[in-house]
């Protein structure tokens, strides 16, 4: 009778929790039994250990095996146990040392031949290995991405066969070095391939220095996705941490890529995709659009053409930058912090207002369009603005605006001013703190009277016209939130009450 004890990690959210592997061999009947609430890809493991131990020349053990995943409560799932199981039957059986294992924690799916196939949520698993003090053995293909966090020791390997030549001292694997991504391997594209639309480009500008999010309504082909897709490349540089939350979080959905590191993501959902798909979940619960958009954009093109119940489901998220999602036997958590983007044509047809007169919508038609967006969710969005149809001039002409590094130089010195002052982003602001940090002088605050008169405003949407001024105002290097301020953000308000 033989026993080997070695760790790896599950993934339950965005926390990693330690599995204790224990494989035991006994006297009996032949069999291998996985207990410890598995999953289904988890008890095929069985049969894919067997076949990689034996094409990697090793024997595998003719007796009564038992590898238990604790703790016995804690669902497992996915094949990232594969190499941890086979290496515990090796240890027990004798075949590699049992004390090399205690040093390190292990994960990867092995192919019948035995290879390495890389893991989602490496770099989650990683975050856990590091507070643990132990070495994380990982497929090579998934192991750039774990030395991404500081101070973590991670060994690539390409086969059970590399990692077993490791641990018996006969080859030793190289650690991974942390990696370097290309700053030039990916660039958003730039602002100042764009023709016209300096008032929408305004508008994103704000957008981007104070966090707010944004809806832009236009007939088609105006450049509402075009603009849309140049906003992360105006956002203020990801810090170490946020850089790390938004890769965990790209990472257990398996579409992290190096060359995206410190960039922020830019997600786009087809108007088809479903509430889940937007906010998470399944039996167990993955990220959705809107985590996998956290510290990034989240566009959403043909905003009326979303089902109105999956729509309604942003209203939470916008307010808390926080999903939970709860299942019978789990609840997970997931931050979203995004910074919604959003689109709409003005009509069913799309050409109200279009110079060439084509719309032959009825009032009903359009009012009933507009009404797929409820009052609370167009409420909760800080700025709307119109784009309109270029002129014949304006197309001819050459892109000279702005490039997208001079705009994004105004937007993170109005952050830092931010951060000084508050230590967050204006769109963050409570209701506390928007007293403190946004009161205009008298001229503004006549003005914003008189808006709230004129426009029937809610309280909610005198809130966000205050913190967008105070943004406008951080642009512009003032201190104090002026008429002028109020005004430009009044302005940002127009089509709620259109």
């Amino acid at each position: 009778m033989a026993i080997a004890v070695l760790h790896s990690r599950a993934l339950t959210g965005m926390t990693a929790p330690e599995v204790i592997v224990e494989a035991h061999l006994a006297n009996g009947l032949p069999s291998f039994t996985i207990v410890g609430l598995p999953e289904a890809e988890v008890k095929e493991a069985r049969d894919r250990v067997r076949a990689a131990i034996q094409n990697s020349r090793f024997e595998f053990p003719v007796s009564r095996i038992t590898v238990n995943l604790a703790p016995a409560d804690l669902p497992k799932e996915s094949g990232r146990y594969d190499l941890p199981i086979a290496l515990g039957i090796l240890a027990a059986s004798g075949q590699i040392p049992v004390q090399a294992l205690k040093d390190y924690e292990f994960a990867g799916e092995l192919a019948l031949t035995g290879e390495l196939r890389p893991i989602r949520g490496a770099l989650a698993m990683t975050l856990g290995a590091v507070s643990s003090g132990r070495a994380f053995i990982l497929p090579t293909a998934s192991a750039a991405e774990a030395a991404l966090v500081e101070q973590a020791v991670v060994y690539p390997a390409d086969s059970l066969l590399a990692v077993c030549a490791h641990l018996t001292r006969q080859t030793l694997l190289s650690p991974q070095p942390a990696a370097i991504p290309d700053a030039t391997a990916f660039a958003p594209p730039d602002f100042s391939e764009v023709k016209g639309q300096a008032g929408a480009k305004r508008a994103l500008e704000v957008a981007a220095a104070g966090g707010h999010s944004l809806l832009m309504s236009g007939p088609p082909g105006t450049g509402k996705s075009m603009l849309a897709s140049r906003l992360p490349g105006i956002l203020p540089n990801m810090s170490e941490r946020e850089a790390i939350e938004s890769a965990a979080l790209l990472s257990l959905n398996g579409g992290f890529r190096i060359a995206h590191w410190r960039h922020r993501p830019y997600r786009s959902p087809h108007h088809t995709a479903s509430a889940v798909a937007l906010v998470g979940g399944g039996s167990n619960p993955r990220p959705g659009e809107i985590s996998l958009a956290h510290h990034g954009v989240l566009f959403l093109d043909e905003l009326p053409e979303f089902p109105r119940t999956v729509l309604e489901v942003l209203r939470e998220p916008l307010e808390s930058g926080s999903i939970t999602i709860s299942r019978a036997m789990r609840q997970v958590d997931f931050p979203a912090q995004f910074q919604l983007i959003a689109a709409m044509n003005p009509c069913p047809c799309g050409y109200l207002g279009h110079p060439s007169g084509k719309c032959r919508c009825t009032p009903d038609q359009i009012a009933r369009y507009r009404g797929k967006l409820s009052g609370p969710l167009l409420d909760r969005i800080d700025i709307q603005i119109e784009v309109p149809a270029l002129s014949h001039d304006e197309l001819l002409k050459q892109a000279d605006g702005e490039s997208s590094a001079v705009i994004q130089q105004r937007v993170e010195n109005a952050r830092a001013r931010q951060l000084d002052r508050q230590a967050k982003p204006n769109n963050a602001l409570s209701s506390n703190e928007i007293d403190s940090h946004c009161t205009p002088d008298a001229a503004g605050a006549a003005l914003l009277k008189q808006a709230i008169t004129h426009l029937n405003l809610s309280a909610r949407a005198y809130h966000r016209i205050l913190k967008v001024a105070r943004t406008v105002a951080d642009l512009a290097g003032e201190a104090n939130i002026s008429n002028r301020h109020i005004a430009e953000s009044i302005q940002y308000r127009r089509m709620t009450n259109a």
